[in-house]
């Protein structure tokens, strides 16, 4: 009789741990997802966190109205919080260019999942409560929350994104939360009131998500051809970021966590304009670094000019690099140019390497995504360009793409004038680019910047060296009274999020 009470706590206690494993990755999921549909991680982990709480309290709450049945009530709970954390990802990205208010859906999904397992808990505490001596059982309980809370924070970016996907971790919990619900319903049979509905109830369960389970991938590609409205002929979650090629009849479009980086259509026009004045002001041109750039269209254009014996490019993603090396549609589109024996590709962090790095360079080439969350904001910091100042020479050029002018003024102009700290000498500058609207680029370096060509291209498809045209602005496109952007302020994020909210 000891053995069979032992291995019932213990098997209750057990059901603690997945349950706190699983809500947390559910929670996880979801602030994964938020940010990657809605953008600024920081904002949407924020609320996702506090909503998350929050339900929790109110399912403890609510679970001293439960007083009958409290076996059956934990497992019927326990087949609840599989199915609606489990389907979580299936549903939220089939209805976000479905339903006009999404958030909504979002919220409500947290707050379920989050309602369900604080109900859990308590009903499990008070189903032992006669069984465990009460300061054993409140120290096991909560021992064994924390540490499947510690286990699902390591997993969930390390393991189970880059490997299951955003679509199949939660299926997968689902079905853990599942498996745990029908070991009870069969193990308990005796102690449970109504066995046998508890069996049918989750079996079915189990095998609903297991059948969304095999065919996520389709499920996944139906959402995201809904969602981009295009074919797609590649798709892929790299440890950093969901990346999507989609073709419509000759354009292949890039996204990176649902952003557009490209049109095969139009590009040349962004890169163009990004590479070509500094390189052809630049003194000299013989060592080039690229910082971003992952997809070689920047090196592409770099390699056009004889005098360059070095190019060294920094991106995050190995995913993407290699890619956009390896994939033939895609060497076609950069001319091979990873291939070059001048381009050396190195995978970190660039704020992490710059620091790192003491080789000087001749052109800097900046091509990071837009400054949507903290992570990328620090990448148009002070601080940042205060370690890039190291790697300069007096005569060294840099460029930095600075959003759109139009859309985002205040956020190109804080970028501009954050570089101009360190910088004596910028000049913002811009290019229309069909599949964005005008965009804008910030040239800076320690000697004046004077318009003098020294070298040039032929046939280039759309740069005419009309440097001066090309940093005209209008009167919609200027914004004043802007703070510099600091690693601990992140003001340029604010002013993205704010500027960018609007057009979406």
């Amino acid at each position: 009789m000891d053995k069979k009470r032992i291995s019932f706590e213990l098997l209750l206690l057990f059901s603690v741990f997945v349950i706190a494993t699983c809500g947390l990755i559910y929670e996880l999921v979801a602030g994964a997802l938020a940010s990657y549909l809605l953008g600024d991680s920081v904002k949407q982990f924020s609320f996702i966190i506090g909503v998350y709480l929050f339900s929790m309290g109110v399912g403890s709450y609510l679970a001293k109205f439960i007083h009958k049945d409290l076996l059956n009530k934990f497992v019927e709970i326990e087949i609840l919080v599989g199915v609606i954390g489990g389907i979580s990802s299936v549903v939220l990205f089939y209805l976000f260019n479905t339903v006009h208010h999404f958030e909504p859906v979002l919220y409500l999904f947290v707050f379920l999942t989050g309602c369900l397992v604080g109900l859990e808990i308590p009903l499990l505490m008070n189903i032992l409560k006669d069984k465990v001596a009460f300061k054993d059982l409140v120290s096991n309980v909560f021992a064994f929350d924390y540490i499947g809370a510690l286990l699902a924070s390591i997993l969930f970016p390390l393991v189970l994104i880059p490997s299951l996907g955003i679509i199949r971790t939660p299926l997968f919990f689902g079905l853990i939360n599942i498996s745990i619900a029908i070991f009870l319903s069969f193990y308990l049979e005796r102690e449970l009131k109504h066995p046998i509905t508890l069996k049918i109830k989750s079996i079915f369960a189990f095998l609903s998500l297991l059948i969304l389970f095999i065919f996520s991938d389709r499920l996944l590609a139906f959402s995201e051809e809904k969602m981009y409205g295009e074919n797609i002929i590649y798709a892929n979650n790299s440890p950093y970021q969901r990346i999507v090629l989609t073709r419509n009849n000759q354009d292949f479009r890039l996204y990176l966590n649902n952003n557009l980086q490209f049109s095969s259509a139009d590009e040349y026009r962004y890169h163009e304009a990004l590479v070509h004045p500094a390189m052809s002001m630049a003194k000299n041109i013989s060592n080039v670094l690229v910082l971003g750039g992952g997809d070689g269209f920047a090196v592409r254009e770099i390699l056009k000019y004889k005098d360059v014996k070095h190019i060294t490019l920094v991106d995050l993603d190995g995913e993407m690099t290699n890619f956009f090396r390896d994939n033939e549609t895609m060497k076609r589109l950069n001319h091979n140019s990873f291939s070059s024996p001048k381009v050396e590709v190195i995978n970190k962090d660039a704020y992490i390497w710059v620091k790192e790095n003491k080789k000087k360079y001749d052109v800097i080439i900046i091509d990071f995504p837009d400054p949507s969350n903290y992570s990328l904001g620090k990448l148009y910091s002070l601080q940042f360009y205060k370690e890039l100042e190291k790697i300069t020479t007096n005569d060294t050029k840099i460029v930095v793409q600075t959003t759109s002018p139009y859309f985002a003024p205040k956020s190109f102009w804080c970028i501009d004038k954050t570089i101009n700290q360190i910088f004596p000498f910028t000049t913002a500058y811009h290019s229309y680019v069909p599949s964005f609207g005008e965009w804008g680029f910030c040239l800076a370096s320690f000697q004046p910047i004077d318009n003098e060509v020294v070298r040039k291209l032929p046939n280039l498809k759309f740069y005419d060296y009309n440097f001066k045209q090309m940093s005209y602005f209008s009167k919609d496109m200027k914004a004043d009274n802007l703070e510099v952007n600091r690693l601990d302020n992140q003001i340029l994020v604010r002013y993205f999020d704010e500027e960018w909210g609007k057009v979406q």
